[in-house]
């Protein structure tokens, strides 16, 4: 017989998560406890407690977040509670659900142990068939489909379209494909780890890498356009990517699960037999290449590769990552996610999870790409406008930027030299303001441009050797 978990170190465990107010990670809780219980008996007290019911764990692995439940079941049992307090319900709002959307939003209210145990359903995968099953409606695609080709030329190579706003790209799709998984650098923060390798202070070194290798995902999606698709070669060399230096087992970065892995707050199980999740791959693989419409593509791939959990860990952002795969190729505004709500999206997933129902996945994801094609053509219409605040500051960014390329500092310490002068130089509301500017400018500093910061040649090149090093340093 087990012997019984004592009381007291878990009723101080749940103390300590509620007195926080906000999810905390198994390090976070451990020194809030002053180290008083061991790492591993910790993982089993937390485990515990959320089989109970008492905590609720967001994320999945080392990324595992813990919460009182009150945040999200405290709303009164009503037959249509109301949406949680705060600004995560105005976000939420903003996307209109269907009644069937919300019917599996109403199901996982009920808390994990009032919900039935459900295993993987490989019915839910053999049911689909390319080209006659369909997750959207023919309005829908074409709606999708006319948001998306704004910008569409057919006649331009594959790629064409996300190499021309790559760099916009990078930030936006590694930023907010982080967030949906609890990562808490902000939208600033992230640029300046893209563009200058610049880590936020006091920031997790684990959430830096993981934005790194969004942008190493991306930049392999969109630099192999033409030979990447639904295949192994580029599922498995999107999971190694986006899973380096992330997993406990290294050897498991690109490589088809060999262990049982638990979904966090969730009822499901999925499948532990490596014949079978082998076989199941290669079948999602084989009805993903052969749909035709590349929004059914992508949902598809958003729905059936998390519920599979082909890897260890990181498959819903091989799926996110995977969804762009059909928009590269065909030069249509990409998806990044912009301003999607962690929890329902959270929830949508669970909803497919537990229930094999899409309908609340499929609201976020059309609403999500609907998004992201406005923010893109949006950005399309901006360029080229005057800006009145770098005409005001023209002779401050040309110092700046002059002193950055004589001083031939590397990538590095660019953004630090950046800071550093602007607080000596510019005014205190400018400030912000002007640092990002400046960064902009020397990001964009090429052989063409550089004489109007009264650079010499000489200085230009100098400089552009020790800066393209990408490693150099003082």
């Amino acid at each position: 017989m087990p012997r019984p978990m004592p009381t007291d170190e878990l009723d101080e465990i749940e103390r300590v998560v509620c007195e926080r107010g906000e999810a905390m990670t198994a390090p976070e809780i451990a020194q809030a406890l002053d180290g008083s219980i061991p790492r591993r008996t910790l993982q089993y007290r937390l485990k515990r407690l959320v089989d109970d019911g008492r905590l609720v764990m967001e994320g999945e692995g080392r990324w595992a977040r813990y919460r009182a439940p009150e945040a999200r079941e405290a709303a009164p049992k009503a037959a249509a509670p109301a949406a949680p307090p705060g600004a995560a319900a105005e976000e939420e709002a903003a996307i209109a659900l269907s009644p069937a959307a919300e019917e599996i939003r109403a199901h996982l209210r009920r808390p994990p142990e009032a919900r039935q145990p459900v295993g993987y359903n490989r019915a839910f995968l053999d049911s689909y068939r390319p080209g006659e099953s369909f997750y959207l409606s023919a309005q829908e695609r074409a709606r999708l489909a006319e948001a998306g080709q704004r910008h569409m030329n057919a006649q331009q190579p594959a790629g064409t379209y996300a190499r021309q706003i790559l760099n916009r790209l990078l930030i936006d799709l590694s930023w907010n494909s982080s967030r949906l998984e609890g990562n808490t650098y902000s939208l600033l923060d992230t640029r300046r780890l893209i563009e200058f390798g610049e880590e936020a202070q006091g920031g997790d070194r684990l959430e830096a890498q993981m934005i790194l290798n969004h942008k190493d995902a991306v930049e392999f999606l969109v630099g192999n356009a033409i030979d990447i698709g639904f295949n192994r070669y580029t599922i498995l060399n999107l999971h190694a990517i986006l899973a380096n230096n992330l997993l406990a087992d290294p050897g498991a970065a690109g490589r088809l699960r060999h262990i049982g892995v638990g979904i966090g707050g969730s009822v499901y199980h999925p499948p532990e037999t490596p014949q079978l999740i082998e076989e199941c791959f290669d079948q999602l693989l084989a009805s993903a290449a052969a749909i035709g419409d590349p929004f059914e593509q992508a949902f598809f791939v958003m729905a059936q590769l998390p519920y599979l959990q082909p890897f260890d860990d990181v498959n819903k952002r091989v799926s996110r990552l995977a969804a762009n795969i059909p928009f590269i190729k065909a030069n249509l505004s990409p998806l990044s996610f912009t301003d999607v709500p962690r929890g329902l999206y959270a929830d949508a997933m669970l909803g497919v999870y537990e229930l094999n129902r899409v309908e609340l996945l499929k609201d976020v994801f059309t609403w999500a790409y609907e998004r992201s094609a406005a923010r893109y053509a949006a950005v399309r219409q901006s360029l080229g406008e005057p800006d009145p605040f770098r005409l005001r500051h023209r002779d401050a960014l040309r110092a700046i930027v002059a002193d950055i390329v004589r001083a031939r500092a590397p990538r590095a310490k660019a953004a630090e030299r950046i800071a550093s002068w602007t607080e000596q130089n510019i005014a205190g509301e400018d400030r912000p303001r002007f640092r990002e500017v400046a960064e902009a400018e020397v990001l964009g500093l090429h052989e063409g441009n550089f004489a109007r910061y009264q650079i010499t040649p000489g200085e230009f090149a100098a400089w552009r050797a020790v800066w393209d090093a990408r490693g150099g340093s003082d």
